[in-house]
């Protein structure tokens, strides 16, 4: 016990400069994923319009997305592990920012969807590989702050891209302001891509700004996690990940929780624009809901990681959104639909990253890889459905109310799977993770 507290007072500030030093790298990049996943948003305030797509065409192309995701996240999270971090993350960020641009020019729903697909298909493995990369810095009795702090990017995408996204849209010129904008807003991530080859370290032992003892420090502060493996049950091989019942279990919160937060960046904008705002009033309406789901997230995971309970925050932060979701479906002032955004987006975004710690607490190496890229991949296939069945029922109804109101359901069944399906049959992991 005294050697393990003698290296957790050591690891700290190291790993306190590791997390200064990497982490806001890493957020830029997914900063740049999110914004070039969801932009679409926003572009479809003109190119709906522009190329005659119905809500439902609109939803469908939004969302088929997830699924070149889908097919390619686990093989693209093994070659991760197989070649770096470093390589891989440039090559998935280099070829999503060329696909994004190219989204400027579709002329129709065939072409729409064809440039979607394969954006997603380019992007697989980015963000099962940064949290798979985040378990090689930093043990888990820490983890969900970093995660935390590492997804606050998604809400920072939206806080910094939807006023953004909103001015693009008025620069018009040989292009229309929806093209200009994605073309503009896929740079960044071609830039970082190339840059992460000399700023990403693929782990602790060859980063240069580390010491020999500073690198044997986090070594044996990773290993202290090893010690509770037994205990917690957990997975280290591909097959042995397959046939372990926890991590398709562990779909069911990730997924339900994935559906609400995709539902809701890639209609909202829509929603607020019909309330009477113009584009760059949009623009920044949605910025504050994700600026509001930033201060949740960091919140959350502090909280989580200092009482060391998992399941009852993720429990809690669902049941929030599916509140707020509830209250822009039924409530008419604009200001309380906005605050109902606010919360609805906070609770969901605080979610899903304390979910994260779940899987990171059973999965070791190549199952890890695998896994978290496994559970991601199904889980964000709600990034389609998401989309779709929203557009479907607004296009079926007239209004967003129905779409709201499901979501707002798997938000509950998130809470209740994570409650019931986790303490009910995996007690001790969950009380480990």
């Amino acid at each position: 016990m005294d050697r393990a507290n003698a290296i957790l007072r050591k690891a700290d500030p190291i790993l306190a400069r590791a997390a200064w030093r990497l982490i806001p790298l890493m957020i830029l990049m997914y900063v740049a994923s999110f914004l070039d996943r969801v932009n679409i948003g926003f572009a479809a305030l003109q190119m709906n319009q522009d190329l005659g797509f119905s809500p439902q065409v609109y939803g469908f192309g939004a969302g088929i997305f997830f699924w070149g995701y889908f097919l390619f996240e686990v093989p693209s999270n093994l070659m991760l592990e197989k070649v770096g971090a470093r390589l891989w993350m440039c090559r998935i960020m280099v070829t999503w920012g060329l696909l994004s641009m190219a989204t400027a020019f579709v002329t129709g729903p065939v072409s729409f969807f064809a440039v979607r697909f394969l954006l997603g298909a380019a992007e697989a493995g980015l963000y099962p590989g940064m949290i798979l990369y985040m378990t090689y810095w930093f043990p888990q009795a820490t983890r969900a702050r970093f995660i935390a702090l590492f997804l606050a990017a998604v809400p920072l995408s939206n806080v910094i891209g939807a006023p953004l996204s909103g001015w693009l849209l008025g620069i018009e010129g040989t292009l229309r302001g929806w093209q200009n904008m994605l073309l503009i807003e896929g740079i960044p991530s071609v830039l970082l891509g190339i840059a992460v080859l000399w700023w990403l370290p693929d782990s602790p032992r060859v980063a240069k700004w580390l010491t020999a003892e500073e690198k044997d420090i986090i070594a044996a502060r990773l290993a202290e996690d090893q010690k509770a493996d037994a205990q917690i049950g957990t997975v280290h091989g591909f097959w042995e990940m397959l046939k372990d019942k926890r991590v398709w279990i562990l779909m069911i919160p990730d997924f339900s929780i994935v559906i609400g937060l995709y539902a809701l960046g890639l209609w909202m904008p829509q929603m607020v624009k019909e309330m009477g705002f113009t584009n760059i009033e949009t623009g920044w309406l949605v910025a504050l809901a994700y600026f509001t789901a930033i201060a949740s997230m960091m919140l959350l995971g502090l909280s989580s990681d200092r009482k060391g309970e998992r399941a009852g925050h993720v429990a809690f932060a669902a049941v929030a959104g599916a509140a707020g979701l509830m209250g822009a479906a039924l409530l008419r002032d604009p200001v309380l639909v906005i605050a109902s955004f606010c919360l609805a987006a906070s609770g969901i975004y605080g979610a899903l990253a304390v979910f994260w710690t779940l899987p990171t607490a059973l999965l070791r190496g190549t199952a890890a890889a695998a896994g978290l890229a496994l559970i991601n991949s199904f889980a964000n296939l709600g990034g389609f459905f998401g989309p779709s069945i929203t557009g479907w029922l607004k296009q079926l109804t007239g209004d967003y109310v129905l779409g709201l109101e499901v979501m707002a359901g798997m938000l509950c069944l998130a809470a209740v799977s994570v409650l019931l399906i986790g303490r009910a049959f995996f007690p001790r992991a969950w009380a480990a993770a």
